[in-house]
């Protein structure tokens, strides 16, 4: 029986520890106390398996292993991403592009339900946080939809499905954990995950639109008497089409000599601030050159914008880290808040507290699954999955399957973080035998993460909708109608073909990997165009100081002393690159003595280096 214990003590600590988080023990505590406990359990019975790699001396090592956690500069981003999007929370934000875009999009069937897409789209860019973005959402869109008759299922469904863009979304939290735990930059992993983003995004939209088309009154649109902001679609249209042209002219005039990156910054930024200004002043000046619509979408959706393209337009650009563009962002929402004069001492206060309680979270989970990864690895924990998982028919595509399925079921039960820190550390050595992009497996895994927040029973997002859904019959203040309550059958029923898209996403980005590994054409360099220069190290023809270094004036430091090239009768020096000379120092090209303008003496010749074939003698 011990015997089978300690040839079996790998997958006996996994199931183990899986199980008694399953069952709801605090995440940070079972991995640290599991850890530890099967470590004294491998120590006992290193004696008899050569499989547990495990002593009493190792237990230091935590001291180093957790302190690594402290300087990663990488999770340094979340705290930052965390905090910008409580600010933008707090400061009404959603609010304001809701009600905005909801009166764009009112006109059309299913208005509302394209502004929470979209909406929830904008916020996934800004904040990162789905509770943040499905709650905001909930309490200011599910009451509008309810009141103009949107089919209840259709209308949680939409919603809770839009808040988890948060999950997949550039500057999501989930692809900075992943990219950290795969070892992979998070500027490629938020190249990677855009098309796949869109995609999603776009998807969501023709969803909304089937939904129009076969069940309109499910989505109805809003009656003429509610649009306070009126018409004026054709103004916002000519106002885009000259910012456009103001982005063109600028492009190809005003910045023409700057490097194309530069050239798009500055031109997107004049065109922008073109629009903002005749938007600012139509309304303060009263020039009615706009319709109060365009005004209002212009003045409400450009600072989310010009916020998104200061975190992940620096970023992509390559000027700032992905940690640098975190703090830039929560600077800009900071600014944001404190212009549209919703910064107070509480809100700043309650931002705070709660990044201080997601930060002191991830904290604590990292040092428990270090704890239990020291363990596991000794005792070829990790051998063991690499070789369950290769093991799997099907090759690539067997194993991308599997995992799906895996990471699935457990996303039902834990949160992201609680799989990013201990699943996919012990994934990747399987992904990369089997030549898998690692950007590429963890995008899948992002989307995976994503459909499991939806998921009945268990669905994070499903649990953040049902809590702020009215529970029982409630009377609407505008309409003065009592509406019904929000029934949780209803809530997981909206969210079915959201799921089913996502899984099609998943198969979609497994079949054409292309969708992500696009992040590589954008930092490869082409070696045929890259010239490399080797500078001279003497005076040159322009009669250019030498470095300092001894070989002549004109000499290479590499070359042994400088001689006279055959047939040459301008007595210029052959610098090609040899070993140095170590018989002496190479002379200067006049000796001592020698005043300007006299002939030199004949030189003598060099002495002869050392043999470098031969071992050095020391007699």
């Amino acid at each position: 029986m011990i015997d089978l214990i300690a040839h079996n003590l790998a997958p006996i600590m996994f199931v183990t520890v899986m199980a008694m988080l399953l069952i709801g023990y605090p995440v940070a505590f079972t991995l640290a106390a599991g850890g530890l406990l099967f470590f004294v359990i491998g120590v006992e019975l290193s004696h008899i398996s050569s499989e547990i790699r495990l002593f009493w001396p190792l237990l230091q090592s935590h001291p180093e292993r957790i302190y690594g956690i402290m300087y990663n500069d990488t999770l340094l981003a979340i705290p930052f991403f965390t905090f910008m999007g409580l600010i933008l929370e707090r400061s009404r934000m959603a609010e304001d592009l809701l009600d905005t875009i909801g009166q764009l999009f009112g006109p059309v069937r299913g208005g509302l339900a394209y502004a929470a897409v979209l909406v929830g789209a904008l916020l996934a860019a800004t904040t990162g946080v789905v509770a943040a973005s499905v709650i905001a959402m909930g309490l200011i869109s599910l009451p509008i939809m309810m009141r103009y008759n949107y089919n209840r299922g259709f209308a949680t469904g939409t919603i809770a499905a839009s808040g988890t863009l948060a999950q997949i979304v550039p500057p999501s939290l989930v692809l900075i954990v992943m990219a950290d735990q795969l070892g992979r930059s998070v500027g490629d992993m938020y190249v990677g995950a855009l098309l796949p983003a869109l995609a999603i995004i776009g998807t969501y939209c023709l969803l909304v639109f089937a939904v129009t088309i076969v069940k309109p009154h499910w989505a109805p649109a809003l009656p003429p008497e509610t649009r306070t902001l009126g018409g004026g679609v054709i103004s916002l249209i000519l106002l885009l089409a000259a910012s456009v042209g103001i982005y063109l002219a600028t492009y190809h005039t005003v910045f023409a000599d700057m490097r194309s990156e530069v050239r798009l910054v500055w031109a997107a930024t004049t065109a922008t601030v073109f629009a903002l200004a005749l938007s600012l002043a139509n309304r303060h000046l009263k020039l009615n050159i706009l319709s109060r619509l365009a005004e209002q979408v212009v003045i409400v959706l450009i600072p989310p914008l010009a916020l998104i393209f200061l975190v992940l337009g620096t970023i992509f650009l390559g000027i700032a880290t992905p940690t640098e563009g975190g703090a830039m962002g929560a600077t800009g929402a900071l600014v944001l808040a404190l212009i549209k004069r919703r910064l107070s001492f509480s809100v700043l206060k309650q931002a705070l507290d709660a990044t201080t309680k997601l930060a002191a979270f991830v904290m604590f989970i990292l040092i428990g699954a270090r704890v239990f990864g020291l363990t596991f690895y000794g005792i070829n924990g990790n051998v063991w999955i690499e070789e369950l998982l290769l093991a799997l028919p099907g090759g690539e595509i067997g194993f991308l399957l599997t995992v799906t399925v895996i990471v699935f079921i457990l996303g039902c039960f834990l949160d992201f973080f609680e799989i990013a820190f201990i699943m996919v550390p012990l994934l990747v050595p399987a992904a990369e035998t089997l030549g898998i992009d690692l950007i590429w497996f963890g995008v899948i895994l992002g989307i995976n993460l994503q459909t499991s927040f939806l998921t009945p029973p268990f669905g994070f997002s499903l649990f953040y909708l049902r809590s702020i859904a009215p529970m029982k019959e409630w009377k609407d203040e505008v309409s003065g109608r009592i509406l019904p309550a929000v029934k949780t059958t209803e809530i997981y029923k909206g969210a079915i073909p959201f799921i089913i898209i996502q899984f099609l996403m998943i198969i979609l980005v497994i079949a054409f990997p292309g969708l992500v590994t696009h992040y590589k054409q954008e930092s490869t360099v082409d070696p045929n165009e890259v010239e490399i220069t080797i500078p001279t190290f003497g005076g040159g023809s322009d009669g250019g100081p030498a470095f300092g270094l001894p070989g002549g004036l004109g000499g290479s430091p590499f070359g042994s002393p400088p001689t006279t090239a055959p047939g040459d009768g301008n007595g210029q020096q052959n610098n090609g690159l040899q070993l140095p000379g170590i018989g002496g120092l190479p002379p200067l090209g006049t000796q001592p003595g020698n005043t300007q303008g006299e002939t030199p003496q004949e030189q003598p010749a060099a002495p002869a280096g050392p043999d470098l074939s031969q071992p050095p003698s020391f007699d």
